[in-house]
């Protein structure tokens, strides 16, 4: 995965988001795919992925002296509500291709986003 390609910052497992505050003009990010609002900033792009990774690294310190296990991000895996007859009509037409579902809905999202 190109993550430059997706305005994300990886650092030891951990994914966070670039973003841009137009009030303040300050760069600004969340971690992503783990449960809580975990936020980080900087003025330039270097600091904004300084002040990421060091609280990459302060959240695995806390949790550690907290004697918790930090959390893994769950990127990729999301619950979706379907109509039931969308939802039957998506479980025949795999069935037809031969494919799962989870298939299915995968080549269905990919060919929305690229």
């Amino acid at each position: 995965m190109n993550n430059s390609k997706l305005n994300i910052f990886e650092y030891k497992g951990y994914y966070g988001s670039i973003e841009f505050d137009l009030d303040s003009k300050k760069l600004y990010g969340q971690l992503l795919g783990i449960k809580g609002a975990y936020i980080y900033e900087g003025n330039t792009l270097e600091e904004l992925e300084e002040d990421f990774k060091q609280f990459v690294d302060d959240y695995i310190i806390d949790c550690e002296e907290d004697g918790i296990k930090p959390q893994k991000p769950n990127l990729g895996s999301l619950n979706v509500r379907l109509k039931l007859e969308t939802y039957l009509k998506a479980v025949r037409e795999a069935k037809r291709k031969g494919i799962s579902l989870n298939r299915l809905i995968n080549k269905a999202v990919e060919s929305l986003v690229e």
